[in-house]
């Protein structure tokens, strides 16, 4: 007898077993589909309408058009629009990728700021402070890698830092 209610109590708990698993399954596929888009059909409907309803004002319009082919004579009107050169700041690119070295004087990086160690720098001109920034420098003291290991640095870029080093420098 007492094997009976066991086999009893196991069949029991594996059917609740079972239909627990089947119904969490059945959910789970339903906030799949829910999530992918299925069943939301007449959610997307509503958003249609709301769109059509939209697109009759303006304030969906387009900002501007480009024109690529000849305009005719009579529209000679033309505006020019000036290439806005951006304004490289010396001091951000200085902060993102020389100080780490520049401020500690790691591997002979002259301090920023240490006059001393800069006069004899400056003195030999900003274009061979330029070229050594950008291509790198092994000197007695230390050296300086390419773009000081940022090569995703423009030129530009770090002259501008290098004239912010020197501009704090001096």
């Amino acid at each position: 007898m007492a094997s009976n209610i066991s086999d009893q109590q196991f069949t029991k708990s594996f059917i609740i077993f079972v239909v627990l698993g089947v119904v969490l399954t059945l959910f789970l596929v339903f906030l799949g589909n829910l999530n992918a888009g299925t069943i939301t059909d007449r959610v997307r409907g509503e958003r249609n309408e709301m769109a059509q309803s939209v697109s009759g004002s303006n304030s969906l319009q387009p900002v501007g058009q480009i024109s690529v082919g000849q305009q005719p004579e009579s529209a000679s009107q033309t505006t020019q629009v000036a290439a806005a050169t951006p304004t490289i700041d010396g001091a951000s690119v200085y902060q993102s990728a020389c100080m780490a070295c520049h401020a500690a004087g790691v591997a002979g990086a002259p301090k920023m700021g240490n006059a001393d160690v800069w006069s004899d720098r400056i003195a030999q001109g900003t274009e061979t402070l330029y070229s050594r920034a950008i291509g790198g420098f092994q000197g007695k003291s230390g050296m300086m890698p390419p773009k000081g290991g940022n090569m995703a640095l423009s030129d530009d870029e770090v002259k501008a830092a290098v004239d912010h080093m020197i501009a704090q420098s001096q």
